[in-house]
């Protein structure tokens, strides 16, 4: 397997990148849109409302909490889950460049 040289792309170029590689997959998408609809939650939260195992909810939020775009804090034996909102703004911050800079090439 190739190397993919992220050392030759800026640090806001890797993060975006990976910000938006932990969205790549359906699971992680309706995870996110839980928790912006619950705010908090905890694993079992989401394994009632989506059609997966716990095991496989698990590997997700592990996924979505090592890119930065959910946080979780302890609370007894569990962990409760939830958006980070800072990761959020990056993304938004990102697009809404595109959004204008394509706005702009049309003028």
């Amino acid at each position: 397997m190739g190397i993919t040289k992220t050392e030759h792309f800026t640090d806001a170029q890797n993060e975006i990148a990976t910000l938006i590689k932990a969205l790549g997959h359906p699971a992680r998408v309706a995870i996110v849109e839980y928790l912006m609809k619950v705010n908090t939650c905890i694993c079992g939260d989401i394994v009632n409302e989506l059609p997966l195992s716990q095991p496989t909810v698990s590997q997700h939020l592990k996924e979505l909490k090592t890119a930065g775009l959910i946080k979780g804090s302890v609370e007894g034996n569990t962990i409760c889950y939830c958006i980070d909102e800072k990761a959020i703004s990056k993304l938004q911050k990102y697009f809404a460049n595109i959004s204008t800079k394509l706005k702009n090439k049309k003028n």
